[in-house]
């Protein structure tokens, strides 16, 4: 008689035990439920950021009129309860107008196809900061390269079988506006502490209580090591400008030429910001309506500056010739 270890059943739930296959493949269909927005977590380390601006007051205006029109995204938490995909906004605007619900879809996702579709939907908004570009890029390459090395259910063929040869960067930039060199400039503004990351984001907010920073010469800085960061924004802060993309060139040579673990020090900060930027020199400019008597509609405004300077230099002739 065969040992009881020996023998191998498929046991099989009370569930399937006592339903028809038409009835599982029925609870296996998405379906719009309606949930309280307390039973749904946001998405960890969520980078869009939900602003109380004024696009946000007029969908929660509108919510409170007509309810949410599109159903969130959400996904079953082992433990209980639920987590966002898809309708951050969604979800805000549905708090502010006082609803107890919302409609949602509840697919079954994994943490890599929930990160893809959460980045995804979100790269449609009409408005996006760099920093939120920054991290979204990156949690979704990094879902992208995880996802490519498995295979998936249909066929144990990887993932990226079809596409060999294509960096994942690459890939990436086939469903995004950014080249794979953009995205890889967006994802190194990552590595910047949040007070110069906030400055990168103002070139896009454009507050003029705050300092901006443009998107190359943030690159640059990157590469400083943290502590250096912070010296270096406590400098703008104190002097009220930020540096040139050349001058975080050099600042990002003169970190990077120091050896174990010195950083630069604060006075070569300042000294390479009290460097004359080419957009600080002093330029002087006369109204097109004074010039036009002298010159034929069109005349390339290079063709003017020479011409002028032309004329000044026989009017300097002529001054001497008369003092002497």
């Amino acid at each position: 008689m065969a040992k009881s270890s020996e023998l191998n059943f498929n046991l099989h739930s009370v569930d399937e035990l006592f339903s028809t296959e038409e009835e599982r493949a029925e609870a296996r269909l998405e379906k719009i439920v309606n949930l309280s927005p307390s039973e749904i977590s946001d998405f960890p380390n969520h980078p869009f950021k939900v602003r109380m601006d004024e696009a946000m007051r007029e969908m929660a205006e509108s919510v409170k009129q007509y309810g949410v029109l599109v159903p969130a995204l959400v996904r079953p938490k082992p433990e209980g309860g639920y987590e966002m995909v898809a309708g951050h906004r969604r979800k805000k605007a549905a708090d502010l107008a006082g609803l107890s619900e919302i409609p949602c879809i509840v697919r079954q996702l994994t943490n890599d196809e929930a990160t893809i579709i959460m980045v995804d939907s979100n790269l449609q908004r009409e408005q996006i900061l760099p920093s939120e570009k920054a991290f979204a890029y990156k949690m979704k390459l990094d879902a992208m390269k995880r996802q490519a090395g498995r295979p998936p259910k249909e066929n144990s063929r990887p993932v990226g079988a079809d596409l060999i040869g294509m960096r994942s960067d690459e890939l990436l930039a086939k469903d995004v506006p950014d080249s794979a060199r953009q995205i890889q400039r967006y994802i190194r503004l990552t590595h910047l502490i949040p007070e110069i990351l906030e400055l990168v984001d103002n070139s896009v907010l454009k507050d003029q209580e705050m300092l901006q920073i443009a998107m190359r010469p943030a690159v640059e800085l990157s590469y400083l090591r943290k502590e250096e960061q912070s010296d270096l924004f406590a400098i703008m802060d104190e002097m009220d400008c930020t540096p040139s993309h050349a001058q975080a060139i050099k600042m990002r040579q003169m970190s990077e030429a120091k050896t174990g673990g010195e950083r630069l020090a604060k006075d070569a900060f300042v000294s390479i910001m009290k460097e004359e930027k080419p957009n600080q020199k002093e330029q002087f400019k006369m109204p097109k309506e004074k010039l036009s008597r002298y010159f034929a509609p069109g005349t390339p405004a290079q063709k003017i500056e020479d011409t002028i300077i032309k004329a000044l230099e026989l009017y300097r002739k002529r001054q001497r010739s008369l003092e002497r």
